[in-house]
């Protein structure tokens, strides 16, 4: 069996589009300023509280972004990135690039970080259908560490499998040090902390089928 396992959030759905559009709800004219504090609080929390789920990780990582950047967030505003989270646009070039896989007859997966009731909001917009979803409800953790993965790969016994994502440090490094083979979505031109992490790299999701 053939897998391509995807990271989500980032990748197939513009996250920071998600991000930034839902800060401007409860902080308007701050959303980018709180896009850009936003990222490292929400590792930093993972990390803290593997367990917490993802909903809780969303509200208190945009609680310390609002902190940093002086913004007064009231107590129900926190839950804003959950509320719309499945409302979040899928990435244009997706839906072909995703049909092409399924046609050259590659199964399809998700590996999230994310809950089970929120990838299910997100999955009625994907226009392609995946044949598995790990979450981190599921793992019981959250990338970069490789719970994802080794629950994946002992469910699902792929015989060829192929990860793709746009984040270096939650996908990349994981799938470097399990040594499967990975493509970067390079979506903001960044440079690689270490350039052999990373062995193909595309701007955006055209030409990963004939890539692969």
């Amino acid at each position: 069996m053939r897998w391509v396992t995807f990271d989500c959030f980032g990748t197939l759905v513009d996250w920071r589009h998600g991000i930034m559009t839902s800060a401007e709800l409860v902080a308007p004219g701050r959303g980018g300023r709180l896009l850009d504090a936003y990222g490292p609080h929400e590792l930093a929390v993972q990390e803290e509280s593997p367990g917490m789920r993802y909903r809780e990780v969303l509200a208190e990582s945009l609680r310390r972004a609002c902190a940093d950047e002086g913004v007064e967030l009231r107590p129900d505003d926190a839950g804003v990135l959950a509320a719309t989270l499945p409302y979040w646009p899928v990435f244009p070039e997706v839906g072909a690039e995703l049909g092409r896989l399924r046609e050259a007859g590659w199964r399809l997966a998700l590996l999230t970080n994310c809950d089970n009731d929120l990838i299910a909001g997100t999955r009625r917009r994907l226009p392609v259908a995946f044949d598995a979803v790990i979450t981190s409800e599921d793992a019981g953790a959250y990338k970069p560490g490789l719970a994802h993965f080794t629950l994946f790969r002992d469910s699902f016994e792929p015989e060829r499998w192929v990860h793709v994502a746009q984040s270096y440090v939650h996908d990349l490094v994981p799938a470097h040090r399990l040594g499967l083979r990975r493509v970067w979505i390079n979506r903001h031109d960044v440079r690689p902390a270490d350039p052999s992490v990373p062995q193909d790299v595309l701007p955006d999701l055209r030409g990963l089928a004939g890539l692969l």
